[in-house]
């Protein structure tokens, strides 16, 4: 029995649909139109019921085939920026390699220290197939600057780990 068991449309047609919408950020609609042009009349509700389910899971599965060079995995650039999302404004925290590699991002509704360290903690910890970077880049944010600090004093990011703070370097994220 696997997770695709008991589902009206065969296994390789979900997988179709919910990899076009997480590859190629379509639109649930679009993703319908296509999937019809192909001979699969399918709505797309349906397909956001699959993302909904199946996405997190092949995210999980497919993880470590994602590797980035060493030398990508090394130098992290994090940066926070104001947003509007869902009808409401709040910060979002991103985390990229140096070749633009997404790690992870963080939405919160305060630019603080709290929110600064629960995202660079979050991303240290789930980032275990490219380790620990050599360095972080930031720009001159004190709450980061704060938030990586308090790590390294509780032993989640290694001492070893250096902190840039210049602005210019955080470009890629821009």
């Amino acid at each position: 029995m696997g997770i695709f068991s008991g589902r009206h449309f065969p296994r390789e047609i979900i997988l179709w649909a919910v990899r076009w919408y997480c590859r190629y950020g379509l639109r649930y609609r679009d993703l319908e139109e296509m999937m019809t042009e192909r001979g699969v009349p399918v709505d797309h509700s349906t397909i956001y019921r699959w993302v909904q389910k199946y996405a997190p899971e092949l995210d999980k599965q497919t993880r470590w085939y994602r590797q980035v060079p060493d030398w990508q995995a090394r130098s992290w650039r994090v940066d926070e920026t104001y947003i509007r999302g869902g009808g409401r404004w709040c910060y979002l925290y991103r985390a990229i390699t140096a070749g633009g590699h997404t790690l992870d991002f963080y939405l919160s509704p305060k630019r603080n220290v709290a929110a600064a360290k629960r995202f660079l903690a979050k991303t240290l910890r789930s980032n275990t197939i490219t380790g620990f970077p050599r360095v972080i880049n930031t720009d001159k944010a004190p709450s980061l600057a704060r938030a990586i600090a308090e790590l390294k004093s509780e032993g989640i990011c290694p001492q070893t780990v250096e902190h840039r703070q210049v602005k210019y370097l955080n470009n890629i994220l821009e």
